[in-house]
């Protein structure tokens, strides 16, 4: 990793300088026992053992606090143990006892850089070049300092056009140079949550949160999350603790705001749905939906109930659209898909009605959900054949009365003599209802045959072959007897009923 690498860095291991002609024999035998702590640090340094090596450097430093080399060694070695902060200070103490200590100005640098902070990075290297022009490493970091800026220019215009992904892609370029920096962490964690990858973003926060509980820009991120995954009330509390580590944060205040006005809107919407005020609980949702559109999921549970209330007041289509909207915010949302499934049967919708039924007996494999499946797949199937309810102009509970009247209606109106002077075209589209017609009183007159057409079975299975099906024959049966007639020509396409 490119941020580990710039890390480890040597320690210095050349003997420190005696600090002046006035030096004593005291001060002698101080510098000697802080050059042997110094020697030891770097055996355990050489070792990895950067604890260890911790330590003996911060002895080498109590024993001769004015030595720059020292809190240089300690400062590489803090950067090893990814403590960049605590590094920074020693580093920034090293260059003000010697502002030509070339390693101390580069570990600075490393260290603002680690920590996000590319333009005093930037300044650091280039104090490096001023006092070793051909120095490599200091010309490599300063290029490292210069794609950081240019990734954070990036970002910033790409969070302003909503591009969240490029912003995350920018940001993980920017963290391999700058891998302890929280401002580039929560910004990546910020646009995550906004791009709904709350399990990514929570990780990100509570990492920051673990080494800094007071941070409120990583306590805003976790609200942020629980907000967009409809945990509201715990989302508030996040957002008012962010609050008051940090009074002015302008988005978690936006976001608090927000999120209690939400719960309060869809609280009213509900309550006023259960009380049938169906008319307000449209208004309080339609209200609703107009406060956070980032906020997907409670969103769409908001689409979804007003497409409970369009349903109730019998607003069928517009029930379909509020439950479309919901499934395009959350395609798992199963409780949308059945409400619009329901709303696709109440329209005779079958074929969309089925393919809803199936996406939700795919996610969810209950005996409920199968049989409103195939509930579905019956009145698709029975929807495919000819209604004979339609045929006739009854209704499906019509009585056996009902529907022998309608077929004496219907199979004089459209009997072919009495179009015989019509044209061809007339002749033959009224002697296909008359077929049509006498098909569906043969079916729906047979309480047995009725039954098995309402059931969506196949008639045609159960023996009935209605291509042979002769009208005719039903005619003149239903019409023999002291009750039939006859068809007379009065002139030349004008007939009457001659009953007997």
């Amino acid at each position: 990793m490119a941020a580990a690498a710039a890390a480890e860095a040597e320690c210095d291991v050349v003997m420190a300088a005696p600090d002046g002609p006035g030096e004593t024999d005291s001060d002698e035998e101080a510098r000697r026992e802080a050059e042997a702590f110094k020697e030891q640090g770097n055996a355990y340094y050489a070792k990895k053992d950067y604890n260890e090596a911790f330590n003996y450097y911060t002895k080498a430093i109590d024993t001769c606090p004015n030595n720059a080399s020292y809190y240089g060694n300690r400062a590489a070695t803090l950067m090893m143990l990814g403590r960049f902060r605590e590094a920074l200070e020693d580093a920034q103490q090293s260059v003000r006892l010697d502002d030509s200590f070339v390693r101390g100005h580069l570990r600075e640098g490393k260290c603002h850089l680690s920590l996000g902070n590319a333009m005093a990075a930037s300044r650091c290297f280039q104090r490096v070049l001023e006092l070793d022009h051909k120095n490599t490493q200091a010309q490599q970091e300063l290029k490292n300092a210069t794609t950081v800026l240019e990734y954070e220019k990036i970002a910033e215009v790409d969070f302003e056009k909503r591009d969240f992904r490029k912003v995350v892609f920018c940001m993980d370029r920017a963290l391999e140079f700058a891998p302890a920096c929280h401002r580039f962490k929560i910004l990546k964690a910020e646009c995550l949550a906004l791009l709904g990858r709350y399990p990514e973003a929570q990780s990100v926060a509570s990492d920051i949160l673990r080494m800094d509980s007071t941070n409120a820009d990583a306590l805003y991120v976790r609200g942020l999350c629980l907000y967009y995954e409809d945990c509201i009330e715990k989302a508030v509390q996040f957002f008012v603790q962010a609050l008051r580590m940090a009074p002015d944060h302008e988005k978690a205040c936006l976001a608090c705001r927000n999120a209690k006005a939400l719960k309060a809107k869809k609280e009213d919407g509900n309550k006023a749905f259960k009380k049938g005020n169906y008319k307000l609980a449209y208004e309080l949702y339609t209200e609703a939906l107009g406060i956070d559109p980032n906020n997907i999921k409670t969103n769409a549970k908001l689409y979804c109930n007003r497409g409970t209330v369009n349903s109730k007041l019998r607003k069928l289509e517009e029930a379909i659209d509020d439950c479309t909207n919901a499934v395009k915010l959350d395609d798992t949302y199963i409780k949308a898909y059945l409400r619009r499934a329901q709303c696709y049967m109440d329209t005779e919708q079958y074929e969309d009605a089925v393919r809803d039924y199936e996406k939700v007996y795919q996610t969810e494999k209950t005996k409920e959900h199968k049989q409103l499946l195939k509930n579905a797949q019956v009145e698709l199937k029975k929807s495919k054949r000819k209604d004979y309810y339609k045929i006739l102009g009854v209704n499906k509970n019509a009585s056996e009365d009902e529907i022998k009247k309608a077929y004496r209606k219907r199979a004089l109106m459209h009997h072919p003599d009495r179009h015989s002077g019509a044209s061809a075209e007339v002749q033959k589209e009224e002697e296909k209802k008359f077929k049509e017609v006498g098909e569906a009183f043969t079916i729906l007159s047979d309480p047995k045959k009725k039954a098995r057409y309402d059931s969506g079975q196949d008639l045609e299975e159960d023996g009935l072959n209605m291509g042979e099906f002769d009208p005719n024959n039903i005619f003149k049966a239903f019409f023999s007897g002291p009750g039939g007639f006859s068809f007379e020509a009065s002139g030349p396409g004008n007939f009457f009923f001659q009953f007997g």
